[in-house]
Protein backbone atom coordinates (compact mmCIF):
# COMPACT_ATOMS: atom_id res chain seq x y z
CA UNK A 1 0.00 0.00 0.00
CA UNK A 2 1.11 3.08 -1.06
CA UNK A 3 2.38 5.77 1.70
CA UNK A 4 2.02 9.04 2.55
CA UNK A 5 2.11 11.84 0.39
CA UNK A 6 5.03 14.49 2.42
CA UNK A 7 6.42 17.22 0.97
CA UNK A 8 9.21 19.45 2.29
CA UNK A 9 9.31 22.79 1.21
CA UNK A 10 13.03 23.95 1.14
CA UNK A 11 16.18 22.27 0.21
CA UNK A 12 18.68 23.78 2.36
CA UNK A 13 20.09 21.49 5.96
CA UNK A 14 16.76 21.41 8.00
CA UNK A 15 14.78 20.60 4.38
CA UNK A 16 17.32 17.64 3.88
CA UNK A 17 17.50 15.86 7.43
CA UNK A 18 14.11 16.27 7.67
CA UNK A 19 13.51 14.10 3.96
CA UNK A 20 16.32 11.54 5.26
CA UNK A 21 14.57 11.13 8.91
CA UNK A 22 10.49 10.76 7.39
CA UNK A 23 12.67 8.16 4.96
CA UNK A 24 13.36 6.53 8.21
CA UNK A 25 10.64 6.36 10.17
CA UNK A 26 8.51 5.81 7.12
CA UNK A 27 10.54 3.72 4.30
CA UNK A 28 6.81 3.80 2.72
CA UNK A 29 6.54 7.48 2.59
CA UNK A 30 6.08 9.20 -1.13
CA UNK A 31 8.57 12.32 -0.57
CA UNK A 32 9.16 15.29 -2.57
CA UNK A 33 11.95 18.03 -1.65
CA UNK A 34 11.51 21.51 -3.43
CA UNK A 35 13.86 24.27 -3.29
CA UNK A 36 14.06 27.19 -4.47
CA UNK A 37 17.78 27.64 -5.41
CA UNK A 38 19.18 25.68 -8.09
CA UNK A 39 21.35 24.08 -5.93
CA UNK A 40 21.74 20.42 -4.02
CA UNK A 41 21.46 21.40 -0.33
CA UNK A 42 24.62 22.61 0.76
CA UNK A 43 26.19 23.45 3.83
CA UNK A 44 26.30 27.53 4.43
CA UNK A 45 28.44 28.66 7.65
CA UNK A 46 31.44 28.06 5.41
CA UNK A 47 30.30 30.86 3.14
CA UNK A 48 31.84 33.92 5.04
CA UNK A 49 34.88 32.57 5.67
CA UNK A 50 36.39 29.87 3.51
CA UNK A 51 34.62 30.32 0.70
CA UNK A 52 34.68 33.80 0.41
CA UNK A 53 38.53 33.79 0.89
CA UNK A 54 39.14 30.93 -1.83
CA UNK A 55 36.87 32.62 -4.36
CA UNK A 56 38.88 36.26 -3.17
CA UNK A 57 42.34 34.52 -4.67
CA UNK A 58 40.63 33.70 -7.85
CA UNK A 59 41.97 30.78 -7.74
CA UNK A 60 39.04 28.52 -6.58
CA UNK A 61 37.33 26.17 -9.20
CA UNK A 62 33.79 26.73 -8.79
CA UNK A 63 32.59 22.80 -8.80
CA UNK A 64 35.67 21.95 -6.62
CA UNK A 65 34.57 24.65 -3.78
CA UNK A 66 30.53 23.70 -3.81
CA UNK A 67 31.23 20.04 -3.62
CA UNK A 68 33.38 20.69 -0.44
CA UNK A 69 29.76 22.30 0.60
CA UNK A 70 27.98 20.08 -0.48
CA UNK A 71 25.78 18.05 2.02
CA UNK A 72 26.32 14.16 2.60
CA UNK A 73 23.10 11.97 2.29
CA UNK A 74 21.81 8.14 1.63
CA UNK A 75 19.00 9.08 -0.05
CA UNK A 76 18.29 8.08 -3.51
CA UNK A 77 16.20 9.31 -6.53
CA UNK A 78 14.21 6.45 -5.46
CA UNK A 79 13.86 7.15 -1.88
CA UNK A 80 12.64 11.16 -2.65
CA UNK A 81 11.85 13.22 -5.76
CA UNK A 82 13.69 16.68 -5.93
CA UNK A 83 12.27 19.41 -7.59
CA UNK A 84 15.14 22.54 -7.42
CA UNK A 85 15.17 26.14 -9.02
CA UNK A 86 11.69 26.39 -8.37
CA UNK A 87 9.61 28.40 -5.42
CA UNK A 88 6.70 27.53 -3.30
CA UNK A 89 4.13 29.93 -3.78
CA UNK A 90 1.30 29.10 -1.90
CA UNK A 91 -0.30 26.34 0.36
CA UNK A 92 -3.39 24.81 -0.08
CA UNK A 93 -5.53 21.88 1.57
CA UNK A 94 -5.04 20.04 -1.68
CA UNK A 95 -1.18 20.89 -1.17
CA UNK A 96 1.59 22.85 -2.27
CA UNK A 97 1.40 25.67 -5.08
CA UNK A 98 4.72 25.90 -7.08
CA UNK A 99 5.74 29.17 -8.77
CA UNK A 100 5.70 27.80 -12.42
CA UNK A 101 2.05 27.09 -11.84
CA UNK A 102 1.65 23.44 -10.62
CA UNK A 103 0.54 21.65 -7.75
CA UNK A 104 2.67 19.30 -5.55
CA UNK A 105 -0.50 17.14 -4.10
CA UNK A 106 0.26 16.45 -0.50
CA UNK A 107 -1.29 14.65 2.81
CA UNK A 108 1.47 16.43 4.85
CA UNK A 109 3.74 19.56 4.35
CA UNK A 110 6.79 20.25 6.20
CA UNK A 111 7.81 24.00 6.02
CA UNK A 112 12.03 23.99 5.91
CA UNK A 113 12.32 27.56 3.70
CA UNK A 114 14.46 29.00 6.82
CA UNK A 115 15.64 33.23 6.33
CA UNK A 116 16.50 35.13 3.69
CA UNK A 117 18.86 38.28 4.55
CA UNK A 118 17.18 41.36 5.79
CA UNK A 119 18.01 44.84 3.75
CA UNK A 120 17.96 48.30 4.10
CA UNK A 121 14.89 50.38 2.45
CA UNK A 122 17.36 53.07 0.56
CA UNK A 123 17.91 53.67 -3.12
CA UNK A 124 22.08 53.96 -4.06
CA UNK A 125 25.02 52.19 -4.25
CA UNK A 126 22.86 48.83 -6.16
CA UNK A 127 26.07 47.75 -7.94
CA UNK A 128 28.36 47.11 -4.57
CA UNK A 129 25.75 46.35 -2.35
CA UNK A 130 26.12 42.96 -1.19
CA UNK A 131 24.31 40.21 1.25
CA UNK A 132 25.65 36.87 2.28
CA UNK A 133 23.09 34.25 2.28
CA UNK A 134 23.71 31.52 -0.34
CA UNK A 135 26.46 30.20 -2.78
CA UNK A 136 25.34 32.30 -5.18
CA UNK A 137 25.86 35.71 -2.61
CA UNK A 138 29.37 34.49 -2.36
CA UNK A 139 30.22 34.14 -5.31
CA UNK A 140 29.35 37.52 -6.49
CA UNK A 141 30.52 38.97 -3.41
CA UNK A 142 34.18 37.57 -3.62
CA UNK A 143 35.29 39.46 -6.29
CA UNK A 144 35.32 42.73 -4.97
CA UNK A 145 37.53 41.32 -2.10
CA UNK A 146 40.84 42.29 -3.59
CA UNK A 147 43.74 43.63 -0.98
CA UNK A 148 43.45 47.59 -0.65
CA UNK A 149 39.66 47.76 -1.32
CA UNK A 150 37.53 49.39 1.03
CA UNK A 151 34.45 47.51 2.77
CA UNK A 152 31.77 48.77 4.51
CA UNK A 153 30.06 45.69 6.48
CA UNK A 154 26.51 47.31 7.79
CA UNK A 155 25.70 45.12 11.09
CA UNK A 156 27.60 43.19 13.26
CA UNK A 157 26.09 40.54 14.25
CA UNK A 158 28.03 36.91 13.31
CA UNK A 159 28.08 36.71 10.15
CA UNK A 160 28.88 40.77 9.78
CA UNK A 161 31.76 40.32 12.38
CA UNK A 162 32.54 36.47 10.06
CA UNK A 163 32.87 38.81 6.94
CA UNK A 164 34.89 41.49 8.61
CA UNK A 165 37.77 39.24 9.99
CA UNK A 166 37.96 37.68 6.66
CA UNK A 167 38.11 40.99 4.78
CA UNK A 168 40.78 41.79 6.93
CA UNK A 169 42.88 38.08 6.25
CA UNK A 170 42.71 39.44 2.56
CA UNK A 171 43.92 42.74 3.35
CA UNK A 172 40.91 45.08 2.85
CA UNK A 173 40.40 48.50 4.96
CA UNK A 174 37.34 47.26 7.04
CA UNK A 175 34.80 49.60 8.88
CA UNK A 176 31.85 47.96 10.75
CA UNK A 177 29.05 49.82 11.00
CA UNK A 178 26.34 48.93 14.13
CA UNK A 179 23.61 50.38 15.51
CA UNK A 180 23.52 48.89 19.23
CA UNK A 181 26.52 49.52 21.37
CA UNK A 182 28.65 46.35 20.54
CA UNK A 183 29.40 43.90 17.88
CA UNK A 184 27.09 40.41 18.77
CA UNK A 185 25.71 42.23 21.77
CA UNK A 186 22.63 39.99 21.59
CA UNK A 187 23.91 37.01 21.27
CA UNK A 188 27.48 37.61 23.90
CA UNK A 189 25.82 39.67 26.21
CA UNK A 190 27.36 43.07 27.12
CA UNK A 191 30.87 42.12 28.45
CA UNK A 192 31.66 39.47 25.74
CA UNK A 193 30.90 41.81 23.11
CA UNK A 194 32.29 44.53 24.39
CA UNK A 195 35.73 42.04 24.31
CA UNK A 196 35.20 41.00 21.09
CA UNK A 197 35.01 44.61 19.85
CA UNK A 198 38.17 45.16 21.47
CA UNK A 199 39.56 42.05 19.08
CA UNK A 200 38.48 43.35 15.88
CA UNK A 201 40.51 46.49 16.62
CA UNK A 202 43.16 45.17 17.40
CA UNK A 203 42.78 43.67 13.96
CA UNK A 204 42.86 46.88 12.75
CA UNK A 205 39.00 46.95 11.87
CA UNK A 206 37.47 50.63 11.99
CA UNK A 207 34.24 50.05 14.51
CA UNK A 208 31.53 52.26 14.19
CA UNK A 209 28.99 51.31 17.42
CA UNK A 210 25.54 53.53 18.26
CA UNK A 211 25.35 54.29 14.57
CA UNK A 212 23.27 53.86 11.38
CA UNK A 213 23.23 54.22 7.94
CA UNK A 214 21.36 57.59 7.00
CA UNK A 215 21.87 57.40 2.93
CA UNK A 216 23.62 55.91 0.38
CA UNK A 217 25.79 57.97 -1.97
CA UNK A 218 28.05 56.87 -5.06
CA UNK A 219 30.94 54.91 -3.21
CA UNK A 220 29.70 56.42 0.23
CA UNK A 221 28.11 55.20 3.07
CA UNK A 222 26.31 58.19 5.05
CA UNK A 223 25.69 57.72 8.87
CA UNK A 224 22.78 59.43 11.07
CA UNK A 225 25.49 61.52 12.64
CA UNK A 226 26.06 62.75 9.14
CA UNK A 227 29.66 60.80 8.79
CA UNK A 228 30.91 59.64 5.38
CA UNK A 229 32.47 56.32 4.77
CA UNK A 230 34.17 55.87 1.03
CA UNK A 231 33.37 52.02 0.19
CA UNK A 232 34.78 50.01 -2.67
CA UNK A 233 31.92 47.50 -1.57
CA UNK A 234 29.11 47.21 0.65
CA UNK A 235 27.76 44.42 2.74
CA UNK A 236 24.68 44.37 4.69
CA UNK A 237 25.00 42.04 7.25
CA UNK A 238 21.31 43.19 9.05
CA UNK A 239 19.73 39.84 10.60
CA UNK A 240 17.51 37.84 8.30
CA UNK A 241 13.63 37.42 7.93
CA UNK A 242 11.90 34.35 7.95
CA UNK A 243 10.55 32.67 4.70
CA UNK A 244 6.81 32.09 5.01
CA UNK A 245 4.94 34.63 3.14
CA UNK A 246 3.78 30.99 0.88
CA UNK A 247 2.29 30.36 4.07
CA UNK A 248 -0.38 33.30 3.74
CA UNK A 249 -3.73 32.36 4.65
CA UNK A 250 -2.96 28.64 5.75
CA UNK A 251 -4.26 29.05 8.95
CA UNK A 252 -0.71 29.26 11.09
CA UNK A 253 0.91 31.48 13.22
CA UNK A 254 3.05 33.80 10.90
CA UNK A 255 4.03 36.75 13.30
CA UNK A 256 7.55 35.42 13.38
CA UNK A 257 8.03 32.04 11.61
CA UNK A 258 5.72 29.35 12.10
CA UNK A 259 4.47 28.71 15.65
CA UNK A 260 4.41 25.25 16.04
CA UNK A 261 3.76 22.89 19.59
CA UNK A 262 6.48 20.28 20.67
CA UNK A 263 5.42 17.98 17.98
CA UNK A 264 6.60 20.94 15.54
CA UNK A 265 2.72 20.84 13.98
CA UNK A 266 2.08 24.46 12.81
CA UNK A 267 -0.70 25.73 15.64
CA UNK A 268 -3.73 26.47 13.38
CA UNK A 269 -2.69 24.37 10.54
CA UNK A 270 -3.37 20.42 11.32
CA UNK A 271 -1.34 18.92 8.29
CA UNK A 272 1.76 21.94 8.62
CA UNK A 273 5.12 21.39 10.53
CA UNK A 274 7.36 23.55 10.25
CA UNK A 275 11.59 22.84 11.00
CA UNK A 276 14.60 24.70 11.07
CA UNK A 277 15.36 28.30 11.01
CA UNK A 278 11.18 29.01 10.72
CA UNK A 279 9.92 27.17 13.40
CA UNK A 280 9.16 29.23 16.76
CA UNK A 281 8.27 26.93 19.50
CA UNK A 282 9.48 26.76 23.32
CA UNK A 283 11.81 25.24 25.09
CA UNK A 284 11.13 23.81 28.87
CA UNK A 285 14.79 23.67 29.02
CA UNK A 286 14.47 27.89 29.93
CA UNK A 287 11.08 28.80 29.68
CA UNK A 288 7.44 28.73 27.86
CA UNK A 289 8.52 31.84 25.37
CA UNK A 290 8.15 30.12 21.59
CA UNK A 291 11.15 31.43 19.83
CA UNK A 292 12.89 31.24 16.83
CA UNK A 293 16.29 29.70 16.61
CA UNK A 294 19.11 30.28 14.22
CA UNK A 295 21.38 27.80 14.89
CA UNK A 296 23.29 24.97 12.82
CA UNK A 297 22.04 22.39 15.51
CA UNK A 298 17.91 23.05 15.30
CA UNK A 299 17.88 21.69 11.62
CA UNK A 300 18.64 18.62 12.81
CA UNK A 301 16.45 18.11 16.03
CA UNK A 302 13.76 19.48 14.10
CA UNK A 303 13.95 17.19 11.47
CA UNK A 304 13.55 14.31 13.67
CA UNK A 305 11.19 15.44 15.92
CA UNK A 306 8.80 16.32 13.14
CA UNK A 307 9.39 12.78 11.20
CA UNK A 308 8.61 10.96 14.83
CA UNK A 309 5.55 13.11 14.76
CA UNK A 310 4.35 12.20 11.29
CA UNK A 311 5.15 8.63 11.98
CA UNK A 312 3.21 8.03 15.24
CA UNK A 313 0.04 10.13 14.00
CA UNK A 314 0.56 7.59 10.31
CA UNK A 315 0.62 4.78 12.81
CA UNK A 316 -2.44 5.33 15.01
CA UNK A 317 -0.48 6.98 17.86
CA UNK A 318 -0.08 10.46 19.26
CA UNK A 319 3.26 11.78 19.30
CA UNK A 320 5.40 11.59 22.80
CA UNK A 321 4.98 14.57 24.49
CA UNK A 322 8.18 17.05 25.18
CA UNK A 323 10.78 18.69 22.89
CA UNK A 324 14.44 20.70 24.36
CA UNK A 325 16.55 20.55 22.23
CA UNK A 326 20.14 21.95 23.82
CA UNK A 327 20.91 24.97 21.26
CA UNK A 328 24.73 25.02 20.26
CA UNK A 329 26.16 27.41 17.72
CA UNK A 330 29.64 28.46 16.69
CA UNK A 331 31.73 31.31 14.99
CA UNK A 332 35.38 31.66 13.41
CA UNK A 333 36.84 34.75 13.90
CA UNK A 334 40.93 35.74 13.38
CA UNK A 335 41.66 32.40 14.08
CA UNK A 336 40.00 32.02 17.30
CA UNK A 337 36.86 29.54 17.40
CA UNK A 338 33.58 30.62 19.69
CA UNK A 339 31.32 28.31 20.89
CA UNK A 340 28.33 28.41 22.35
CA UNK A 341 25.37 26.24 24.22
CA UNK A 342 22.51 26.70 25.22
CA UNK A 343 21.00 30.57 25.81
CA UNK A 344 23.27 32.80 26.33
CA UNK A 345 20.77 35.78 25.21
CA UNK A 346 18.47 34.72 28.02
CA UNK A 347 20.95 35.60 30.65
CA UNK A 348 20.82 38.52 33.40
CA UNK A 349 24.81 37.59 34.44
CA UNK A 350 27.66 36.69 33.14
CA UNK A 351 30.72 35.23 35.10
CA UNK A 352 33.90 35.00 33.57
CA UNK A 353 34.83 31.06 34.84
CA UNK A 354 38.42 30.07 32.81
CA UNK A 355 40.20 32.91 31.63
CA UNK A 356 40.30 36.96 31.10
CA UNK A 357 38.16 38.64 28.55
CA UNK A 358 41.34 40.96 28.18
CA UNK A 359 42.90 38.03 26.65
CA UNK A 360 40.60 36.62 23.97
CA UNK A 361 42.53 35.44 21.01
CA UNK A 362 45.35 34.71 23.08
CA UNK A 363 44.29 32.31 25.39
CA UNK A 364 41.49 30.50 26.40
CA UNK A 365 38.32 32.27 28.10
CA UNK A 366 35.24 30.27 29.47
CA UNK A 367 32.14 32.47 30.43
CA UNK A 368 28.62 31.04 32.24
CA UNK A 369 25.75 33.05 31.64
CA UNK A 370 22.91 32.67 34.66
CA UNK A 371 19.10 34.28 34.93
CA UNK A 372 17.76 34.18 38.45
CA UNK A 373 20.98 32.45 39.65
CA UNK A 374 20.83 29.39 37.43
CA UNK A 375 22.38 28.84 34.22
CA UNK A 376 21.11 29.39 30.55
CA UNK A 377 24.69 28.96 29.14
CA UNK A 378 28.15 28.66 28.32
CA UNK A 379 30.97 30.35 25.06
CA UNK A 380 34.33 29.40 25.51
CA UNK A 381 36.52 31.67 23.00
CA UNK A 382 39.54 30.27 21.43
CA UNK A 383 38.58 27.40 24.45
CA UNK A 384 40.29 23.36 23.59
CA UNK A 385 37.94 20.46 23.15
CA UNK A 386 38.80 19.32 26.57
CA UNK A 387 37.62 22.46 28.29
CA UNK A 388 34.72 23.46 26.43
CA UNK A 389 33.23 19.16 26.74
CA UNK A 390 33.82 20.09 30.68
CA UNK A 391 31.65 23.44 30.93
CA UNK A 392 28.89 22.22 28.27
CA UNK A 393 28.64 18.87 31.13
CA UNK A 394 28.13 21.23 33.79
CA UNK A 395 25.12 22.91 31.60
CA UNK A 396 23.42 19.93 30.85
CA UNK A 397 23.92 18.92 34.57
CA UNK A 398 22.33 22.08 35.71
CA UNK A 399 19.63 22.55 32.48
CA UNK A 400 16.76 20.38 34.00
CA UNK A 401 13.12 20.88 32.23
CA UNK A 402 11.02 23.36 33.88
CA UNK A 403 7.98 20.58 34.28
CA UNK A 404 10.46 17.89 35.97
CA UNK A 405 11.78 20.39 38.30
Amino acid sequence: MAGPRITVVGASLAGLRTAEALKAALPQAQLTLIGDEPHAPYNRPPLSKDVMESFAGGDADETEAFGKLLLRSKLTPEDVSIRLGVAATGFENAGVRLADGSLVRSDWVIAATGIRPRRLPLPGNEDIRHVLRGFDDARALAPMLQPGARIAVIGAGFIGCEIAATARKLGLHVTIVEPGPQPMMRALGPRVAAAMAALHRRHGVTLLTGRMVEAFQPGRVILDNGKEIEADVIVEALGSLPNTEWLAGSGADLSDGVLVDDTMRAVGAPNLLAVGDIARFANPLFDDVPRRVEHWCIPGFTARRAAQTIAAIEAGDTPEPGFSPLPSFWSDQYGMRVQAFGAPALAETQTVVEGDLSQIGEAPVIVEYARDGALTGVIGLGAPPALIAKHRARLTAALTPKETA
